[in-house]
C-alpha cells in the first residue's frame, strides 16, 4: 500500500530548505486556495527573492511581482533553493522535471490527489523523478514549512518571532492550529513542517535534523502513519536520541476509533497501526503522548517556560473547600501527588494566615484571604521551602478582581483605586524570582463576558511573560504534570537526570 523511498537514510543539509536563498511558487495567481495563498501569506514578509510562476499570467504581476511561464525562465545565475508546487496533480511530474533542471534542493507538492485518493502510481512517478534530480520532496497533499527566523509561513498572521519549539504534521491544518496554539500557551515555533503523504521526507528525517539543531529544544509531532517498517525503526532511533538529549519529543498519535481510521486512510492514504504498540513505542522511547493540539501546545509551553520536576509531588492552593476537592480529584486520576506539608511549613503558615476560613493542609484552601496578594505570595514562597513538594499549582480567578476591588479589599487596607490585577502579578513575579521549585497557574472561567475575558487574558498574557504556564482547567494541568513526570522518568532510568554536569 505504502510508496517505498529507495533513497539512502545519509545525513540530509535541510538549509536550503529552513534557510533558502530564494523560493519559487509554482501555480501562482490571486487564487486565496491555490497558488495564491502562499503569494499572500509571504509577500510582505519574505526578505529573500520570491519567484512567481503561471503560463496563463506570463508577463503579467500579482502584487506588484513579475510572473514567468517556467522556472526555467529564471537565469542560472539566480539560485532557487526552495519550490512550492501548487498545481493540479497530474501535471506535477512535468514540472517537477523542470525545477531538477533549474537545480533546486527542496519541492513541496501543495497538490492533493494522489494516493490519497488510491493514485499510487502518481507518486512512484514523482519519486522517480524526485530521484533523478536528487530533489527531495515535502508532501505531496500539504502546506510545506513555517520557519519565522527566515520569513518562510505557511499560515495568516503567524507570529514573526522565533522560538525553539520544532514541528512535524501530516496535517497542514492542525500545524497552522498548533503553531498559533503554541504562541498562546507562551511558546514559539523554530521550525514547523506539514509533510502530508510524506511519500519522501518523513518523520524521522526532521527528528534526525532537530536532534542537531541549536534552534529547537521542543519537538511536536502530529502523526497518522509511519510507510514501512525502515521508516518504523528509524523514528524509534531518531525519537529515542532527541529524548535522551533532552529534546522532549511530544507525540499526537492520531488513529484510536475505526471511524479516524477511514478518516487517515482518505486524509493521507496511511493506514494506522496499533494503538497499543504505540503506547510501547512511546515508552521505550521517551515520546510524551497526547491527543489533541491543545494538549500538545500546552505540554509544549511548560517545557519551555519550566523546567522538570523532580517528584510528582505538588503543593496545591485553591480558592475554595469545592474547588480543592475538585482539583485533587482530577490531579490524582494522573497520579499527581498532593502530600502532607512538614509541620515546620504549616507552622510557618499559622503564623500569617488565621484560623478561621481556611486549610493550611495540602490542598491550601486560603478562604477570603487568597484575595490578599501579599498573603498569596508568603504562601508560595513557604510551600517553595517545603520539601515533601516539587511544584507549586495555584489556582486565580482574575475575572473576580473587578468585584473584589469594589467591595471586600478596600475594607482590608488597601487604597481606593487598587489595580487588584496587577498587584496580584507583582507578587506572584516576586515569588518567581526567589522560588525554585516550577510554578503553574490553574485560570478557571467562572462567567463569560467582555469584560471577564479582558481580565483573563491580561493576567494570563503577564503571567507567561514571566514563565509562569497557565491552564484552563485542572484537568489540562493533570496531563501536563503526568507526562513532566513521565519524561523525567524515563530520563531517570537511562541515566540522564539529574541533568549531566560534564
Amino acid at each position: 500500500m505504502f510508496s517505498i523511498t529507495t533513497q539512502t537514510t545519509k545525513e540530509i543539509d535541510f538549509k536550503r530548505l529552513f534557510y533558502p536563498r530564494a523560493i519559487g511558487i509554482i501555480g501562482a495567481s490571486y487564487n486565496p486556495t491555490g497558488g495564491g495563498y502562499f503569494v499572500q501569506v509571504m509577500k510582505d514578509r519574505l526578505k529573500v527573492p520570491m519567484y512567481l510562476f503561471n503560463p496563463r499570467l506570463k508577463g503579467k504581476e500579482i502584487f506588484g511581482r513579475k510572473v514567468y511561464a517556467s522556472i526555467l525562465d529564471i537565469p542560472e545565475d539566480k539560485p532557487i533553493d526552495y519550490v512550492i508546487l501548487a498545481v493540479p496533480a497530474k501535471i506535477v511530474p512535468n514540472l517537477l522535471e523542470e525545477t531538477g533542471k533549474k537545480g533546486v534542493h527542496f519541492v513541496t507538492i501543495f497538490s492533493s490527489g494522489f494516493s490519497e485518493v488510491g493514485n499510487e502510481d502518481l507518486e512512484e512517478e514523482v519519486l522517480k523523478i524526485a530521484k533523478t534530480y536528487n530533489i527531495r520532496i515535502i508532501g505531496p497533499n500539504c502546506i510545506g514549512v513555517y520557519c519565522p527566523e527566515s520569513d518562510l509561513y505557511f499560515g495568516r498572521d503567524q507570529s514573526k518571532k522565533a522560538g525553539n519549539f520544532g514541528g512535524v504534521f501530516q496535517s497542514g491544518g492542525l500545524a497552522v492550529n498548533a503553531s498559533q496554539l503554541a504562541v498562546s500557551y507562551g511558546c514559539y515555533v523554530s521550525k514547523m513542517i506539514s509533510i502530508g503523504n510524506a511519500i519522501d521526507l518523513s518523520h524521522p528525517d526532521f527528528l534526525e535534523y532537530f536532534s542537531k539543531d541549536d534552534k529547537t529544544a521542543i519537538i511536536g509531532l502530529y502523526l497518522e502513519n509511519l510507510k514501512n517498517q525502515e521508516y518504523g525503526r528509524r523514528f524509534m532511533d531518531a525519537a529515542r536520541k532527541c529524548t535522551l538529549n533532552r529534546k522532549p519529543v511530544i507525540l499526537w498519535r492520531a488513529g484510536y476509533g475505526e471511524a479516524t481510521k477511514k478518516a487517515i486512510q482518505s486524509h493521507t492514504g496511511g493506514l494506522a497501526g496499533n494503538n497499543e504498540i504505540w503506547k510501547a513505542v512511546a515508552k521505550q522511547t521517551g515520546c510524551c503522548l497526547v491527543n489533541n493540539s491543545i494538549e500538545l501546545s500546552a505540554l509544549a509551553a511548560a517545557f519551555k517556560l519550566t523546567h522538570l520536576p523532580s517528584t510528582r509531588n505538588i503543593g496545591l492552593i485553591g480558592i475554595g473547600g469545592g474547588s480543592t476537592i475538585e482539583a485533587s480529584d482530577t490531579l490524582e486520576k494522573y497520579n499527581i501527588k498532593i502530600p502532607r506539608l512538614t509541620d515546620k511549613t504549616i507552622e510557618k503558615m499559622s503564623r500569617f494566615l488565621p484560623e478561621v476560613n481556611t486549610n493550611l493542609k495540602n490542598p491550601l484552601d486560603l478562604g477570603a484571604m487568597g484575595a490578599l496578594p501579599h498573603l498569596y505570595y508568603r504562601t508560595i514562597i513557604t510551600l517553595d521551602k517545603d520539601p515533601n513538594i516539587s511544584s507549586i499549582v495555584f489556582v486565580k480567578d482574575p475575572e473576580r478582581f473587578n468585584r473584589l476591588e469594589e467591595t471586600m479589599i478596600s475594607k482590608m487596607g488597601f487604597e481606593e483605586g487598587v489595580d487588584l490585577n496587577r498587584t496580584f502579578i507583582k507578587y506572584i513575579s516576586k515569588a518567581k524570582r526567589v522560588c525554585d521549585k516550577p510554578m503553574y497557574c490553574v485560570m478557571l472561567k467562572i462567567s463569560e463576558g467582555f469584560e471577564e475575558y479582558k481580565s483573563r487574558y491580561k493576567f494570563k498574557l503577564k503571567l507567561l511573560n514571566r514563565n509562569v504556564p497557565v491552564y484552563e482547567n485542572f484537568d489540562l494541568i493533570g496531563k501536563v504534570l503526568d507526562q513532566m513526570n513521565k519524561y523525567r522518568e524515563f530520563l531517570q532510568i537511562h541515566g540522564k537526570y539529574p541533568k549531566n554536569k560534564s
